[in-house]
């Protein structure tokens, strides 16, 4: 952030101090692209996805260990990412990582919405709540639990099944989020096959919730 000070004279003195503030964030993304969103409430949507590096949630099945060593990947000003932005058709920015709240985001998505973009994250809630977000979808991991302050602010709660114990993990967050919230359970996607019985029979007893699927890995996109 670079900021400086204009300074006027009047009969000799000082009478007026500006300060202007130009912002230059740059943060370290793996990789960004037009797709469709895959998961949750809105997926089948078409989206641009930007995956920032760098994450310390450490979760044993993430299907995107890459992201994980910020230092990895090449900071990008959002002035940038606009340029890419809108060569496509895009309506929806989603920010997702990694974890993407390691990083403060109000630049970023004021940037996105000033041009009339949407802006969505995908976030653990390991870290508090930064950026101007049109749709929040926490996905609350055992490995770094979310902060209580972000739960409340969530228009989707979705729940990665691993283990039947994972159910009492749903339901644990599921009473801190708002009554509006979508819930969503959804497989972890190398023990699909052995847990669908098991999330399905929950949903139906618990009509509440909602299956989410990956289905950006059924149809082969990114």
């Amino acid at each position: 952030m670079v900021e400086w000070l204009t300074i006027k004279q009047y009969n000799n003195q000082t009478i007026a101090l500006i300060k202007e503030t130009h912002t230059t964030i740059e943060l370290p993304v793996m990789e960004h692209f037009y797709t469709l969103q895959g998961e949750g409430f809105h997926q089948g949507k078409a989206a641009y996805f930007i995956r920032l590096g760098g994450c310390d949630v450490g979760c044993v099945w993430c299907d995107v260990k890459e992201s994980w060593e910020a230092d990895k990947h090449k900071k990008i000003k959002i002035e940038n990412l606009k340029l890419k932005i809108k060569e496509t058709p895009a309506q929806v920015v989603v920010i997702t990582g990694g974890e993407p709240l390691m990083y403060n985001l109000d630049e970023w998505t004021k940037e996105l919405q000033t041009t009339g973009l949407k802006t969505h994250l995908e976030t653990s809630g390991a870290y508090p709540l930064t950026g101007h977000w049109d749709w929040i979808c926490v996905s609350p991991k055992k490995f770094k639990a979310p902060v209580p302050e972000i739960l409340p602010k969530a228009n989707e709660l979705k729940v990665i099944i691993f283990n039947k114990s994972d159910f009492a993990w749903a339901e644990k967050y599921a009473v801190l989020v708002s009554k509006d919230c979508k819930l969503y359970v959804q497989p972890e996607w190398d023990k699909a096959v052995e847990m669908m019985p098991f999330i399905i029979e929950y949903i139906k007893e618990n009509p509440k919730w909602e299956l989410s699927l990956q289905i950006h890995k059924y149809i082969n996109v990114p």
